[in-house]
């Protein structure tokens, strides 16, 4: 099958055209681009598009969710991450869903990306109370039936709930103490085995899903599986995608633990490589961005949710100074609430200016739309194949008419995709060359029967999830007075004076939580 677009306005994000607007025409062959040029003569095409007043841009793509959340969408709000987790991820009481719910709630959120023009995720897939192949398979399978390209991880974390946070153990009463260790806990062997089968049964399924390595976070995980599960990413080449320095708890942990920061203990590891994906990132110091830098991985900024979760600013130009490649994520879907890439991309346009009066160090659109494509594929492993609309790649690609509101009067349109779009625009979204929503409808799936199954399973769903949280209650006060106390001594400064962004930590002993 062939298609040709001709007479649009392009924005490539190649290294020649960046993100600066050009018209010309693409011609897209057995789903890749074999020619973008001012002007394509070929003859018969099986699709033509005229062009005009329609904006191509290469497909968004949400480097970071968890689409276990998708069932809280609307549920949590003014909580910070330690007491937020013990809602969304509890530690006891639960049991694995079915997998058509799996099923649905993953549907949920390749419908929604799609049609906001997301045509690539990662969904950093956490299954409580812990991951099988017949969830995982869940997972693949709504995203093969609605058309996007998906990197799904293996989520794996493997020590007790009171050894992730500083000085939770001591806290706890010893009856909540057996419980935790009551539940059960995944060893190294098992993930490591677990992982080369999914690796068989969905790695590179449909030329369009992938499997990715995801030790949770270095406080969550021991060192034998941080090494064995860095050596796995290695040896199939595929990310590896861990959660670092995220809370000022967290800012905490890496020296109650290690006497280090989080950065500092997997670089010892040696664990940092340009497969390493490091997820929000937000207390690092500059030595710790000199690491990451030295080792060309990947960050990736979440925006929304670091402020929702009051876990506090990541340093994006210090980041791009430093020359590491940034992706944009939404994370999870009830601490943003939504997969909607637009909405990240505008809070991260805004977000940068206040942190110091210098302006031009403020993010440009262009700097922004790069995270959200091609940075994104990157941190993925991809960036050969998607990210930019380029003579070889996928035509993974989105139209937007310019005759819209959010265009109008149409002035620069890298600033109308970051300030003004928010997904209306939208006429089509092709992956892999193929059309999979057209005039706001998904066209693989049926969404309103989809969401219809959905509604009927969630009122038994809400009522005994809703037993779950009232069980996991009891670890609040003990969670609460760790983080109070570790946020009074990891006290964020933003030094209006050329970007100094800083932040200390005082008395990190935290001996009196």
């Amino acid at each position: 099958m062939s298609t040709l677009i001709r007479g649009a306005t392009i924005i490539s994000m190649d290294r020649q055209r960046g993100a600066q607007p050009f018209i010309g025409d693409i011609f897209i062959r057995d789903g890749l681009i074999e020619e973008i040029a001012d002007k394509i003569d070929v003859p018969d095409p099986d699709n033509i598009i005229e062009g005009a007043d329609k904006l191509v841009i290469p497909g968004l793509v949400n480097a970071h969710l968890h689409s276990w959340e998708a069932l809280f969408k609307g549920r949590y709000d003014n909580m910070p991450l330690e007491l937020w987790m013990l809602r969304a991820y509890p530690v006891l009481a639960l049991n694995p869903l079915f997998q058509r719910l799996i099923y649905l709630r993953t549907m949920i959120v390749g419908m929604e990306s799609l049609k906001n023009g997301v045509t690539c995720l990662v969904d950093d897939v956490i299954e409580m109370p812990g991951q099988s192949l017949d969830a995982l398979s869940a997972v693949f399978q709504a995203y093969d039936d609605v058309g996007i390209r998906a990197n799904c991880s293996g989520h794996i974390m493997n020590k007790p709930y009171y050894q992730m946070i500083p000085h939770l153990k001591k806290l706890l009463p010893s009856s909540m103490l057996r419980k935790i260790e009551a539940e059960p806990i995944a060893d190294t062997d098992s993930y490591l085995a677990f992982s080369r089968e999914a690796i068989s049964r969905f790695h590179n399924r449909s030329g369009r899903l992938r499997y990715v390595i995801a030790p949770s976070a270095p406080q969550r995980c021991t060192e034998e599986l941080l090494l064995a599960t860095n050596e796995m990413s290695r040896q199939f080449d595929i990310p590896y995608h861990i959660h670092v320095l995220e809370t000022k708890v967290q800012a905490i942990t890496g020296q109650e633990f290690y006497r280090k920061s989080l950065v500092h203990f997997l670089n010892d590891l040696a664990v940092l490589s340009n497969r390493s994906v490091l997820v929000h990132s937000v207390w690092v110091t500059d030595e710790d961005i000199a690491l990451i830098a030295s080792a060309g991985a990947s960050v990736i900024h979440n925006p929304i949710s670091n402020l929702k979760l009051g876990s506090g600013i990541a340093p994006f130009r210090k980041f791009l100074d430093a020359g590491i490649n940034v992706g944009l994520g939404s994370d999870g879907i009830c601490s943003n609430d939504t997969p909607r890439m637009f909405d990240v991309m505008h809070i991260a346009g805004l977000l940068h200016k206040v942190v110091t009066p210098d302006y031009r160090k403020w993010p440009s659109a262009e700097e922004i739309l790069r995270a959200a494509t091609i940075g994104g594929a990157r941190s993925a492993c991809i960036g050969e194949s998607i990210g930019t609309l380029e003579v070889g790649k996928k035509a993974d690609m989105v139209i937007l008419n310019t005759r819209t509101l959010n265009f109008s009067p149409l002035n620069d349109v890298r600033n109308h995709l970051v300030y003004c779009e928010n997904g209306s625009s939208i006429e089509k979204v092709f992956v892999n060359g193929d059309v999979v929503v057209e005039g706001r409808k998904v066209l693989r799936v049926d969404e309103e029967a989809i969401l219809a199954e959905l509604r009927e399973y969630m009122p038994q769903f809400q009522k005994q999830y809703g037993e779950i949280e009232r069980l996991n209650q009891e670890f609040q006060p003990y969670v609460e007075r760790v983080y109070r106390s570790c946020s009074e001594r990891a006290i964020g400064i933003n030094r209006f004076a050329g970007d100094e962004r800083e932040w200390v930590v005082e008395n990190t002993d935290c001996k009196n939580p």
